[in-house]
């Protein structure tokens, strides 16, 4: 006996062994139960999802020796032709190779005749979109007004190229993708039903590489059995497809998480011996980053049986929900530039070495980075304790109080100086440029903002300058803004007083050399002064 595939061998002969479909199932199932009976169908979805195993389905319910009904027998002879495909009333014709008009005319001749067989005699037509505009406008009539006994089901993978005219006269069902859940599930239940031994991770491998394909998920399954003679596991299934095994991709994510670049480019360097495809593992790095995402914001949808979900869950504990979104993102950003990059590895590692340059900082390193700080700029020097009084009442010394206080490092007598000190850059430094010290104390800064320039009081740049202040004087520090008018010169205003200054010296220079003034008298000439530039 010759072997069957098992896309063919286990094809749903009835509404209730479709997988994925509810949605169609449950419409169909209660126009049957009702008769209420449509002349045209409309199926469309990607490639293996069912939409000829619903149209041969349909055709079943119609035709069955039982009567119309959503569960037909599969046992009559009508039932048992049409599962064999030589059910004369079921006319499956191939859009993609019967495109003319000339073809669709002679198929629609025959509608008139009665069936000889069955209750009703059903066109299938495949990729129906591939028919040309002369074919659709000869079937439109037929289509609208079909006899009693004619029934169209029409099929495509690209609903958008059929006319309107064609989409107003059936109705249309939209077949899903297949979730990876559902098409493991399935191959789960084919593979104990066939004896086949397997594993959960290997079935689960297959159908996320079905991408949505019932078809496809059991071609993989036909080829995994081959592959791995008669048993489908894990590593066969993945040197099969190629695909990368997700150890590497978690050890890649401990990597970063411990800061270990060298680690990182030794990841790489094991997965270009084994010759593994970095495209394909930057696309399950997202994917695994997605379920990462998912164990943070809502570890109750992580199933139970994710072979990775222990380590996932110990990652989810120890990156911010901020990183991995971040990480998602350069990670499809890394996909994205792997055709521009010099070679598929130099695209991968470089993604590696983004991930670590955008890693959140471990508390090690971040005590690391702040004696290092320290090193390059002393602190200053820390306030000295008060000496304790001679007894709990007795109130502390004047010149014990003076001498303390004279100990408080020293800071610039205005804030012009201590503006340039600060550093900043970007809103943070207008913002300060713009204010005015009005006290600045053991605990609190206050400065005044003038009305005029109330844009700039974002918190971005609130926060920038409180930290720069805080690091300055060496202690935590609360910095409050007050919007009035301003009583001194700000150091905005003051940089603008200088250029002016400048400005009008340089005019003066100008204005008085021998040269200019020859050429301005001889030519009746006037000088730009918006064009003079000082040089210092």
């Amino acid at each position: 006996m010759s072997y069957q595939v098992l896309a063919r061998k286990w094809r749903p002969r009835n509404f209730a062994t479709l997988v994925g479909q509810e949605h169609v199932v449950r419409a169909l199932t209660h126009a049957l139960s009702e008769k209420r009976l449509h002349h045209a169908y409309l199926f469309t979805g990607t490639r293996g999802v069912g939409k000829t195993t619903l149209a041969r389905i349909l055709a079943k319910s119609l035709n069955c020796e039982t009567g119309v009904t959503p569960t037909p027998c599969g046992v009559c002879s009508a039932c048992q032709e049409i599962d064999a495909g030589r059910f004369v009333d079921l006319l499956e014709v191939d859009a993609a190779t019967n495109t003319k008009v000339d073809e669709m005319r002679q198929l629609l001749e025959n509608a008139v005749y009665a069936p000889t067989r069955g209750r009703f005699k059903v066109y299938v037509i495949d990729e129906v979109h591939m028919l040309s505009n002369s074919a659709f406008n000869a079937m439109l009539k037929t289509l609208e007004e079909p006899p009693d006994h004619v029934k169209f089901i029409l099929a495509t993978t690209d609903p958008q190229k059929i006319p309107v005219t064609v989409l107003s006269r059936c109705l249309q069902f939209n077949l899903k993708q297949m979730p990876p859940q559902a098409i493991s599930g399935h191959l789960a239940r084919i593979l104990e039903a066939e004896g086949v031994r397997h594993d959960a991770p290997a079935i689960q491998l297959i159908a996320r590489s079905a991408a949505g394909s019932m078809r496809d998920a059991l071609s993989l399954l036909d080829q995994a059995i081959a592959h791995g003679a008669g048993a489908v596991e894990e590593s066969q299934v993945r040197e099969m497809l190629g695909t990368v095994d997700l150890d590497y991709l978690l050890l890649v994510l401990e990597a970063m998480r411990d800061g270990d670049a060298a680690g990182l480019m030794r990841i790489a360097d094991d997965m270009a011996l084994r010759s593994l495809s970095f495209g394909a593992a930057l696309q399950e790095l997202g994917g695994l980053l997605t379920r990462l995402q998912i164990a943070q914001c809502a570890p109750s949808a992580l199933a139970d049986d994710e072979p990775e979900r222990p380590r996932l869950l110990a990652l989810a504990a120890e990156l911010s929900p901020e990183f991995v979104q971040l990480a998602y993102q350069i990670v499809l950003h890394g996909r994205q530039e792997m055709p521009l990059a010099p070679d598929e590895y130099a695209g991968f590692a470089m993604t590696l070495l983004r991930l670590h340059a955008f890693r959140p900082e471990t508390p090690r390193e971040q005590i690391e980075a702040v004696a290092q700080a320290t090193r390059r700029t002393p602190p200053p020097a820390p306030r000295p304790s008060l000496p304790p009084p001679s007894s709990p009442c007795e109130p502390l010394g004047e010149n014990s109080a003076q001498a303390a206080l004279a100990a408080t490092p020293a800071l610039p007598d205005n804030w012009h100086a201590l503006v340039e000190r600060l550093q900043l850059t970007g809103m943070a430094r207008e913002l300060a440029q713009h204010c005015e010290l009005r006290e600045l104390a053991e605990g609190s800064c206050l400065l005044r903002l003038g009305p005029a320039h109330r844009h700039l009081l974002m918190k971005p740049a609130q926060d920038k300058l409180q930290q720069a202040l805080a690091e300055l004087v060496g202690r935590p520090l609360a910095l409050r803004i007050e919007l009035a008018a301003i009583e001194s010169a700000t150091p905005a205003a003051t940089a603008q007083r200088e250029r002016q200054e400048k400005h009008e010296r340089a005019i003066a220079a100008i204005e008085q050399d021998p040269f200019v003034r020859d050429v301005i008298e001889t030519f009746d000439a006037a000088l730009i002064e918006s064009s003079i530039k000082p040089l210092i």
